[in-house]
């Protein structure tokens, strides 16, 4: 963080009330006036020496030097009259930011005296209604007057003022108890300790002790050079209910009344609250009327989400997520957004789920930039080039690898990945969170960078320490064309993940996100998934009137089996058992053990994607790539094809490879595929997924179903597709079966 520059900085201290500066009457605190003769007789406040050498006016005082070079000069304005902040409006603080801008260009920073009462609902309010802030503005107080002997103004406000004078930090702060926090993510939390005040989901900007420690990359930074706006006009009209265990409707729909026009919904958990019908009614009548709810946790940290089918409930009424603001925030902001004006509800909504002062945590952070020629890049270039295989060397690569190849994922960056892979790096490495680089690219929707992930062989599976596979974050993220190739390199979602899906589809059912609806189609999900109350995304979309949502549905319903092949449904018997597979297997007579549906590539395999034109009757000649040496005379592959950005059907590819060793195995392989698949022109193959060997020349095998019903054959391993090769294993030998379908 930069410096303040200049001999001299001058700041405006605004003396509105509060503790601070109270005395005792008759037994009790009252705002006391004249704080700037008091700060006058306190040495730590005022350099009298430098003063009379300046000729400064009575109500302007100067700070003992911290550095020879630079002294603070502040004014104090006192209001009159002073003001207990349990007494403070939105007049007052909008009266405050109008003082700022009438003295703006006369200084070069700001601090606000004010109480700690309503403090945090000071500084929220001022970081909206004032736009393009490019000076610091630092509220401060005490819990204990500064007459008294022992007591904690003295270091707030000298803190303050060493803050605003010393330091460039262009935003609206709270600064207490040695700690520096962005105004808008504060909030009173004891009434007595003098660390009064806490940030529960943002660090502080800045923390005092022997030394000023400055987290810069958390400071805002200025954007332009626009001049100082001030928004005065705030909707009064605005509320805070907060739920609780068996809240009545009838409460409810009292307090939501004309003329309410803005409400802070303060919920249980993560969001959640009670589904009672009735009380949802209400929620959703006045969500109708044009009332917006702001739906934030009362817990002290933590963000919303929809996470709990009492959380989606709450948010099929058609509140907007309040993230992680805190409560002061979350009101200062429906007060700042119905105030503007020519906004229609929807343009009301949209800025409420917005970033707009740091207020919140953003739920979708900003590609970062890419390694190649930034100063970390060129440092770690350098450090790569050393010829070193010291165990110190080895230690320091391996905790720099997981980052560094994450970063490169996130960013797109396909030559630090590659440069990456130049120096043998494994790209399959983890990060603290658990998190692989396939998961990063998946994130951010990089389909370059997952295309070459999944050729490096990653594990498309993968599950962080969350449990969240690259394909869910995808689907969050809404990248169809990663879906795509997470699809076809055999990605799957989880029984878990598809937990709450049913729940999730219903809510995009009922806001007619077609799009959303496609996306969870595309992954594999099963549209027909009922949610947490029994109806599934059809019926609410019917019951909604949506036709256009029943429309996309049915037809996605119809396009299912053929298009987007989805996870195998838990098998009856329950976790730790092997799910069993119903299979017509040529030539088979009884078969004794287990067998294994090969779905994903043998470690023996790369798959490499090649480009194809997909037409009937056309042979295609991809090269399969073998890590190890392998033999085999005839070979069976697996494979799946993306065309006009959608999935389609798996295929059998048959052909035979030379006889003998050799890293490279190539062959004409000839296509039998379902006739709608064949009917895409211009697909491209994007990942070769199963290779099987032979069948063992030991066991008879015919085009012909044996007599009888299909074996049921228990798999080894977990069944993740409907369609493929099925490999097996009985008493006398091996054999394998074409198209071998089956359920788990």
């Amino acid at each position: 963080m930069a410096r303040a520059a200049g001999p001299e900085r001058r700041l405006l201290a605004v003396y509105t009330g509060g503790t601070i500066g109270m005395r005792s009457e008759g037994g009790v605190l009252v705002p006391g006036k004249g704080l700037a003769a008091v700060l006058r007789r306190l040495p730590m406040f005022h350099d009298e020496e430098y003063a009379q050498a300046c000729q400064l006016p009575e109500d302007t005082l100067v700070l003992p030097p911290v550095s020879p070079d630079q002294r603070v000069i502040y004014t104090v304005l006192e209001w009159q009259p002073l003001l207990d902040s349990s007494d403070m409006t939105m007049a007052e603080w909008v009266q405050i930011a109008q003082t700022i801008e009438r003295h703006y260009e006369q200084y070069h920073g700001f601090v606000v005296i004010h109480g700690t009462d309503t403090m945090a609902f000071a500084a929220s309010m001022l970081s909206f209604v004032l736009e393009n802030l490019q000076k610091p503005v630092i509220l401060t107080g005490a819990q204990v007057p500064i007459h008294a002997l022992w007591n904690d103004g003295r270091e707030n406000l000298l803190g303050a003022l060493l803050m605003a004078g010393h330091y460039l930090i262009p935003e609206v702060c709270l600064f207490f108890q040695k700690q520096l926090f962005r105004g808008n993510r504060a909030t009173k939390v004891d009434s007595r300790r003098f660390a009064a005040f806490c940030s529960p989901n943002l660090p502080p900007l800045a923390t005092v002790g022997a030394d000023i420690i400055i987290n810069q990359e958390l400071v805002q930074k200025v954007r332009g050079k626009e001049p100082l706006l001030v928004h005065s006009r705030l909707e009064r009209d605005v509320g805070v209910l907060r739920l609780y265990p068996g809240i009545p409707a009838s409460l409810v729909r009292a307090f939501l009344q004309h003329p309410l026009k803005g409400v802070v919904l303060e919920t249980f958990g993560s969001g959640n609250g009670p589904t009672e019908p009735e009380l949802l009614q209400e929620l959703r009548a006045a969500s109708g009327r044009g009332v917006l709810i702001l739906n934030c946790t009362h817990c002290l940290q933590g963000t919303v989400t929809s996470d709990y089918a009492a959380g989606a409930a709450l948010a099929d009424t058609g509140l907007v997520s309040g993230s992680d603001m805190t409560t002061e925030a979350a009101l200062a902001k429906l007060a700042y957004v119905l105030g503007r004006l020519g906004l229609s509800l929807d343009d009301r909504k949209q800025l409420l789920a917005q970033d707009l002062r740091g207020e919140m945590t953003p739920l979708a952070a900003e590609p970062r930039p890419s390694l190649r020629g930034s100063p970390l890049g060129r440092q770690v270039a350098q450090f790569l080039s050393l010829s070193n295989n010291s165990q110190e060397f080895n230690a320091v690569w391996d905790a720099l690898l997981p980052s560094l190849a994450c970063a490169a994922s996130h960013a797109g960056d396909l030559e630090a990945l590659q440069a990456l892979v130049e120096t043998g790096s494994d790209l399959s490495t983890e990060d603290f969170n658990g998190q692989t680089p396939l998961h990063a690219a998946a994130r951010a929707g990089h389909a370059g960078a997952v295309s070459m992930l999944l050729r490096r062989g990653m594990d498309v599976n993968a599950r962080d320490s969350d449990g969240l596979s690259p394909l869910l974050l995808a689907v969050r993220g809404r990248h169809r064309g990663v879906i795509g190739l997470l699809r076809a390199a055999g990605a799957c979602l989880s029984p878990q993940e598809l937990e709450d899906a049913g729940t999730e589809l219903c809510r995009l059912a009922s806001r007619a996100d077609g799009e959303g609806l496609q996306v969870w189609w595309q992954a594999g999900a099963d549209l027909g998934q009922p949610g947490y109350d029994g109806h599934n995304a059809l019926q609410v979309a019917e019951s909604s009137g949506n036709l256009e949502v029943v429309t996309l549905l049915q037809s996605l319903k119809g396009r299912a089996s053929a298009s987007a092949p989805g996870p195998v449904s838990p098998h009856p018997g329950g976790a730790g058992s092997s799910p069993v597979v119903n299979a017509q297997i040529p030539g088979v007579g009884n078969v004794v053990g287990r067998a294994s549906l090969s779905t994903r590539t043998p470690s023996f395999l790369s798959p490499v994607p090649r480009l194809a034109v997909l037409l009937a009757g056309r042979q295609i000649l991809p090269q399969v790539r073998a890590r190890q040496p392998y033999t085999t005379r005839s070979c069976h592959l697996r494979w799946s094809a993306v065309g006009l950005g959608e999935p389609l059907p798996h295929a059998l590819v048959e052909g035979s490879v030379p006889e003998g060793n050799g890293p490279r195995l190539s062959a004409p392989l000839a296509l039998y595929a379902e006739p709608q698949a064949v009917k895409v022109l211009g697909a491209r193959v994007t990942h070769m997924a199963a290779f099987s060997q032979e069948p063992s020349p030991a066991v008879k095998t015919s085009e012909d179903p044996p007599p009888g019903p299909p074996r049921r054959l228990r798999l080894s391993g977990p069944n993740t597709s409907r369609c493929g090769i099925l490999r097996w294993r009985d008493g006398e030998g091996t054999g394998w079966a074409k198209n071998a379908a089956g359920w788990g």
